[in-house]
């Protein structure tokens, strides 16, 4: 399986689609499909790229 999170970069904000009561995620490290994301509500977590497609948040701002 492809690497689902390879745009991801530190400092991006994620959701975990199984998971929404983790909250938003900030990402911490991208290395070779391991996503290391420090959650609101579970914080340090890592991801394997190949399992699990994290969700970007992206900021719904209308000045």
């Amino acid at each position: 399986m492809d690497d689902l999170n390879a745009f991801l970069e530190p400092g991006m904000l994620v959701r975990h689609p199984q998971k929404p009561e983790w909250g938003t995620g900030q990402v911490q490290s991208n290395i070779a499909g391991k996503l290391t994301v420090n959650f609101q509500e579970a914080g340090k977590v890592v991801v394997d790229s190949r399992r699990v497609g994290l969700m970007p948040v992206i900021d719904d701002f209308t000045p």
